[in-house]
């Protein structure tokens, strides 16, 4: 349950009492939980209160360490401190894992070479590495791998409890490094390139389809520190490059799920406005699978799409193949399809169109694809600004190359194409 306001004491009561198996709970993102009724969930093994706020945690850490199946708990995002930490690891009956990522007080008060275990559970935080903690939780063969996530996923006869434990593990990071891109805190810098980064190409190798859309939602949000001027970190995008990111993203983009198409198709968009990423895309097939996506009958694909193709479209190095793909009927086919109550889409699309204008023989293939006449009534009847703008400019670059192709009498020729030109 996540973003729900108040979680009072009646209804996490009535929760135990009502279901005596329940296993695995998320009270995440609330304002006010009941610390006191956590306590009579007896049967819960896997728990999580992430992001919450005003927690007492003397009274949790005292309720919640009585648990008698609790085996992880995840407090990531909250003000917990050090003291209750210490009762977690030091008094609670089963647990073996404790997941405080990003807890400012407790990372404030912690000397962070005594808190990686205790008693043999585990404390994941990022003082001491993501993975390292992870790690602990197998046997010694696992201590030299970079990924342990990935280690797991292969290893053959696996424990069963462990599985359950891991996979839990992949939901709760994939969650909370979620919300910590969309936060974008600067002190956060480093962790992305040291930490961050890598956890997120682990989780996009994930079998849990929703940890896969969750990490390549983040991984769109994270490299972006100016959304006004569409700007991004070169780092951060670089370190997905290194990684195999962006072939990760394209596979994902073709998987027959349309949330994790949006997402991927999202962020290969916005890492691609780093040109080396750019140029990783085209070379990995990339824009085949964003033309293909643009025709899709779901909105926020064929959005994101169009985004993908937007920003690859900047300069003249992947025009040509553009058109080649298909883009460009594409891109037209969107207008017509969408011409109204689709700002986000439209302005992907004309905006495509514009820069893909510039080139001479894409300009001709817009016009052949009926460019002329979807722009042009975009210009004269759609409501968004933004919109109007990047018709206008589209217009613009189809007429800007003269007598050397008939578009500007076609342009002359179409009901409102010249009054968007003035």
């Amino acid at each position: 349950m996540s973003g729900v306001k108040e979680i009072n004491g009646d209804a996490i009561n009535a929760l135990a009492e009502h279901c005596r198996k329940l296993k695995d709970v998320g009270f995440v993102e609330s304002d006010n939980i009941d610390e006191v009724a956590l306590g009579n969930l007896n049967s819960v093994k896997f728990l999580s209160v992430a992001g919450t706020r005003n927690l007492k945690w003397g009274s949790a850490a005292q309720v919640l360490s009585r648990l008698p199946c609790m085996v992880c708990l995840d407090i990531s995002r909250t003000d917990v401190n050090l003291s209750a930490i210490t009762r977690f690891l030091s008094s609670s009956q089963n647990l073996k894992v404790l997941c405080a990522l990003n807890c400012p007080v407790f990372e404030g008060e912690v000397d962070s070479n005594t808190m990686q275990s205790h008693k043999g559970r585990v404390l994941l935080t990022f003082l001491n590495g993501i993975f390292k903690g992870v790690t602990s939780l197998f046997a010694d063969n696992s201590k030299n791998v970079t990924d342990v996530l990935q280690y797991w996923r292969r290893t053959k006869n696996r424990d069963k409890n462990l599985d359950e434990i891991v996979v839990w593990i992949e939901w709760v990071f994939s969650y909370s490094l979620l919300r910590i891109a969309e936060n974008n805190l600067k002190e956060l810098d480093d962790f992305w390139l040291t930490q961050g980064a890598a956890v997120l190409l682990s989780l996009l190798r994930s079998s849990q389809e929703e940890v896969q859309e969750r990490a390549a939602t983040a991984v769109a949000s994270f490299v972006v520190i100016d959304d006004e001027n569409s700007a991004v970190d070169c780092q951060r995008a670089e370190a997905i490059l290194r990684g195999d990111g962006i072939r990760l993203l394209l596979d994902l983009a073709r998987s027959c799920q349309e949330g994790l198409q949006s997402e991927a198709a999202k962020a290969i968009a916005n890492l691609s406005i780093d040109s080396k990423v750019a140029k990783a895309v085209a070379e990995s097939g990339g824009i085949n699978i964003l033309a293909n996506l643009a025709k899709s009958m779901n909105r926020l694909v064929a959005e994101e799409a169009a985004g993908g193709l937007l920003n690859l479209s900047v300069g003249d190095d992947h025009k040509g193949a553009i058109a080649e793909a298909g883009g460009i009927k594409a891109l037209v086919d969107l207008i017509f399809k969408w011409s109204s109550n689709t700002d986000g889409l439209l302005e992907h699309a004309t905006g495509a169109l514009a820069n893909l204008g510039a080139d001479e023989k894409c300009s001709m293939e817009v016009a052949v694809a009926g460019g002329i006449h979807a722009l042009a009534m975009l210009a004269r009847t759609c409501k968004f600004e933004g919109v109007q703008e990047q018709a206008a400019r589209a217009l613009a670059k189809l007429a800007a190359h003269g007598d050397s192709n008939s578009n500007n009498a076609a342009i002359g020729q179409e009901a409102g194409a010249l009054e968007a030109l003035v």
